[in-house]
């Protein structure tokens, strides 16, 4: 059984998609363990409190450095022993402590078809604005293995979606969660947890 913690800044619809996909059995060996937030007001925690997973906040504003926040949070992931951990929407830079001690045993949703519209400074709706300001037909969404670059890790699974006349920032946003981020980021996890990725990223090569 594949330990899972989801990481999470905000209302979670990808969290929930994936509590859903455990609960229908759309993902199975695994199970979510905890889900981790910086923010104390994250919609992300009730819906873990609904569903019986322990929820918990490491916000950066309870520390008085930047040092002492990753030290905090590294020993609250440590704590609960998992074997993937899943950024779904997490807005705060992972240590890199934290990626080189997981190596490959952590994996982000990004809302675009990498190498497009990634990198510093895209997230959220900027990844959409940014897609319809240079009038791309096709967008969608990545979910890759994370490195310490930024949203430069291997790619795990990719989904295509339809840019269609009219579509606002908010319009395309929530298309590329329905067709794309909600599918592609329980399939993901399911693929890891019953060893279906190529040989190098099997959890058993993962130490």
């Amino acid at each position: 059984m594949l330990n899972v913690g989801v990481m999470v800044s905000g209302g979670g619809t990808n969290l929930q998609a994936v509590i859903d996909a455990i609960e229908s059995g759309a993902i199975t060996n695994a199970k979510i363990r905890a889900v981790i937030s910086n923010n104390p007001g994250a919609y992300a925690l009730e819906r873990a409190k609904k569903h019986g997973i322990e929820a918990v906040c490491v916000s950066p504003k309870s520390f008085k450095s930047r040092e002492e926040f990753h030290g905090a949070l590294l020993e609250k992931v440590d704590s609960y022993e998992l074997d993937l951990i899943v950024l779904a929407g997490f807005l705060v830079t992972i240590p890199g402590e934290m990626i080189r001690k997981y190596q490959n045993r952590i994996i982000n949703i990004h809302p675009s078809l990498i190498p497009s519209f990634c990198g510093v400074g895209y997230y959220g709706l900027k990844v959409h604005e940014a897609a319809l300001r240079r009038g791309v037909k096709l967008t969608g969404a990545t979910v890759h293995f994370v490195d310490e670059g930024v949203d430069s890790g291997p790619i795990i699974l990719q989904k295509a979606v339809e840019v269609l006349p009219g579509d606002t920032p908010e319009v395309l946003q929530r298309r590329v969660m329905e067709e794309a981020e909600w599918k592609i980021l329980p399939k993901a996890i399911d693929m890891i947890a019953n060893g279906e990725l190529e040989p190098e990223f099997r959890k058993e090569n993962i130490e």
